[in-house]
Protein backbone atom coordinates (compact mmCIF):
# COMPACT_ATOMS: atom_id res chain seq x y z
CA UNK A 1 0.00 0.00 0.00
CA UNK A 2 0.96 3.77 -0.38
CA UNK A 3 0.25 6.25 1.65
CA UNK A 4 0.45 10.03 1.08
CA UNK A 5 1.86 11.24 4.89
CA UNK A 6 1.29 15.48 4.60
CA UNK A 7 3.21 17.40 7.16
CA UNK A 8 0.80 20.38 7.31
CA UNK A 9 1.84 23.92 7.73
CA UNK A 10 2.25 26.14 10.48
CA UNK A 11 2.41 29.72 11.01
CA UNK A 12 6.52 29.62 11.21
CA UNK A 13 6.29 27.45 7.68
CA UNK A 14 3.49 30.28 6.26
CA UNK A 15 5.82 32.55 7.71
CA UNK A 16 8.92 31.73 5.34
CA UNK A 17 10.87 30.39 8.62
CA UNK A 18 13.30 27.77 7.42
CA UNK A 19 14.23 24.53 9.72
CA UNK A 20 16.97 25.22 12.18
CA UNK A 21 20.16 23.24 10.84
CA UNK A 22 19.76 20.52 13.34
CA UNK A 23 16.16 19.94 12.58
CA UNK A 24 17.62 19.94 8.97
CA UNK A 25 19.64 16.60 10.20
CA UNK A 26 17.39 14.99 11.78
CA UNK A 27 15.16 14.67 9.27
CA UNK A 28 17.81 14.01 6.62
CA UNK A 29 18.40 11.08 8.85
CA UNK A 30 14.92 9.98 9.17
CA UNK A 31 14.39 10.49 5.05
CA UNK A 32 17.56 8.25 5.24
CA UNK A 33 16.14 5.90 7.89
CA UNK A 34 13.20 5.65 5.31
CA UNK A 35 14.82 4.88 1.98
CA UNK A 36 17.18 2.13 3.54
CA UNK A 37 13.56 0.30 4.73
CA UNK A 38 12.74 0.75 1.50
CA UNK A 39 9.46 2.39 1.93
CA UNK A 40 10.50 6.17 0.87
CA UNK A 41 9.21 6.76 -2.55
CA UNK A 42 9.53 10.46 -2.30
CA UNK A 43 9.64 13.09 -0.05
CA UNK A 44 9.87 16.99 -0.07
CA UNK A 45 9.20 19.94 1.50
CA UNK A 46 7.00 22.88 0.35
CA UNK A 47 7.83 26.61 0.44
CA UNK A 48 4.95 28.93 2.33
CA UNK A 49 1.37 29.22 0.40
CA UNK A 50 2.74 32.98 -0.83
CA UNK A 51 4.58 31.48 -3.73
CA UNK A 52 1.61 29.13 -4.51
CA UNK A 53 -2.12 29.50 -6.44
CA UNK A 54 -5.45 27.96 -6.46
CA UNK A 55 -7.13 27.42 -9.54
CA UNK A 56 -10.63 27.26 -9.03
CA UNK A 57 -13.07 25.37 -11.44
CA UNK A 58 -16.92 25.50 -11.72
CA UNK A 59 -19.42 24.52 -13.66
CA UNK A 60 -18.63 25.80 -17.67
CA UNK A 61 -16.51 28.91 -16.29
CA UNK A 62 -13.08 29.40 -17.07
CA UNK A 63 -11.12 28.30 -14.48
CA UNK A 64 -10.31 30.84 -11.99
CA UNK A 65 -6.64 31.55 -11.00
CA UNK A 66 -6.29 32.74 -7.30
CA UNK A 67 -2.94 33.72 -5.76
CA UNK A 68 -1.50 33.18 -2.26
CA UNK A 69 -0.77 33.62 0.41
CA UNK A 70 -3.93 31.72 1.18
CA UNK A 71 -5.52 32.35 4.97
CA UNK A 72 -6.11 29.42 6.83
CA UNK A 73 -2.75 27.94 7.41
CA UNK A 74 -3.86 24.69 9.26
CA UNK A 75 -5.37 23.67 5.73
CA UNK A 76 -1.99 23.98 3.98
CA UNK A 77 1.23 21.44 3.46
CA UNK A 78 4.65 22.16 4.53
CA UNK A 79 5.88 19.16 3.20
CA UNK A 80 5.23 15.27 2.20
CA UNK A 81 6.43 11.95 1.93
CA UNK A 82 4.86 9.26 -0.36
CA UNK A 83 5.38 5.76 1.40
CA UNK A 84 5.21 2.22 0.18
CA UNK A 85 4.25 0.23 3.41
CA UNK A 86 1.92 -3.01 4.46
CA UNK A 87 -0.33 -1.23 6.02
CA UNK A 88 -1.49 1.95 8.06
CA UNK A 89 -0.56 0.70 11.43
CA UNK A 90 3.38 0.12 9.68
CA UNK A 91 2.92 3.99 8.10
CA UNK A 92 1.09 5.27 11.37
CA UNK A 93 4.44 3.71 13.28
CA UNK A 94 6.94 5.44 11.17
CA UNK A 95 5.22 8.68 11.34
CA UNK A 96 5.61 8.65 15.03
CA UNK A 97 8.81 8.83 14.49
CA UNK A 98 9.24 11.96 12.77
CA UNK A 99 11.22 14.44 14.43
CA UNK A 100 10.54 17.50 16.45
CA UNK A 101 13.66 18.90 17.51
CA UNK A 102 11.97 22.28 17.94
CA UNK A 103 9.21 21.33 19.95
CA UNK A 104 6.79 23.18 17.74
CA UNK A 105 3.01 22.14 17.38
CA UNK A 106 2.88 20.05 14.01
CA UNK A 107 0.14 18.10 12.52
CA UNK A 108 1.00 15.05 9.50
CA UNK A 109 -2.00 13.88 8.12
CA UNK A 110 -2.03 10.34 6.48
CA UNK A 111 -3.85 9.47 3.62
CA UNK A 112 -4.07 5.75 1.20
CA UNK A 113 -3.34 6.77 -2.39
CA UNK A 114 -6.02 5.32 -4.35
CA UNK A 115 -5.13 2.01 -6.50
CA UNK A 116 -6.72 1.38 -9.88
CA UNK A 117 -8.82 -1.37 -8.11
CA UNK A 118 -10.47 0.85 -5.94
CA UNK A 119 -12.28 2.53 -9.18
CA UNK A 120 -13.99 -0.57 -9.84
CA UNK A 121 -15.73 -1.60 -12.91
CA UNK A 122 -14.83 2.23 -14.07
CA UNK A 123 -11.07 1.62 -14.18
CA UNK A 124 -11.54 -0.81 -17.78
CA UNK A 125 -9.06 -2.81 -19.24
CA UNK A 126 -8.26 0.00 -21.28
CA UNK A 127 -7.95 2.29 -19.19
CA UNK A 128 -5.90 0.55 -16.73
CA UNK A 129 -3.54 -0.13 -19.54
CA UNK A 130 -3.20 3.03 -20.66
CA UNK A 131 -2.26 3.97 -16.79
CA UNK A 132 0.25 1.56 -16.83
CA UNK A 133 2.19 3.07 -20.24
CA UNK A 134 1.81 6.27 -18.73
CA UNK A 135 3.69 5.33 -15.72
CA UNK A 136 6.03 3.69 -17.26
CA UNK A 137 6.71 6.58 -19.22
CA UNK A 138 7.12 8.69 -16.18
CA UNK A 139 9.25 6.53 -14.17
CA UNK A 140 11.83 6.72 -17.11
CA UNK A 141 11.54 10.82 -16.86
Amino acid sequence: MRFMVIMKASEESEAGQIPSTELLTEMGKFNEELVRAGVMLAGEGLTSSAEGARVKFGGTAEPKVVDGPFAETKELIAGFWILQVRSKEEVIEWVKRVPNTDGAHHEIEIRRIAEAEDFGDNMTPELREAEEKLRAESAQN
